[in-house]
């Protein structure tokens, strides 16, 4: 003999979800290629406020993918601000001087926070010269913010939210 169990209200519900799921799956990866670039500029406040070879690097590759995205060519505006042990970044010889030239030659504005140096008693001379400072990283991100830009603050690797 041969039982037949109904399926219960929760797994008709999963099975549902599931299949609608896969559905909206197959129409996204047919029709939908990302957000359109509709206004005439953009502007992306990255901030960096910890140091370390891990830290810089995925905040400098995140910068380097946005420059390359190609709906933003053209229209984009991207500024890199250091502060607290995000100056690391901005230290002679610490292997991203090229990297931060290259970046710099492609527009990007590369800032440090004048207060992070006073307070953490770095002096100036030890940062790469094409930098600039600015009177403080939280007043740049306020003023940034209130002209419609993006804040961006990559997580460093191996810190988790």
């Amino acid at each position: 003999m041969m039982h037949i169990r109904k399926p219960t209200p929760g797994k008709m519900l999963a099975a549902l979800s599931l299949a609608l799921g896969l559905a909206a799956s197959a129409q996204a990866a047919e029709g939908f290629a990302g957000a359109q670039a509709t206004r005439e500029h953009y502007g992306a406040i990255f901030q960096i406020d910890a140091g370390g070879q891990g830290a810089i690097k995925k905040t400098l590759n995140n910068i380097e993918n946005l420059l390359h995205d190609p709906r933003l060519k053209g229209k984009l505006t991207v500024e890199l601000i250091a502060n607290a042990q995000g100056f690391d970044v901005y230290v002679k010889n610490n292997g991203f001087e090229d990297k931060l030239k290259a970046l710099q030659k492609q527009g990007v504005i590369l800032a440090q926070c004048s207060n992070t140096l006073r307070e953490l008693h770095v002096d100036r001379k030890d940062l790469y010269p094409f930098i600039n400072v600015v009177p403080s990283g939280m007043g740049e991100i306020t003023l940034r913010e209130s002209q419609g830009w993006a804040y961006i603050h990559p997580t460093p690797p191996g810190e988790s939210l």
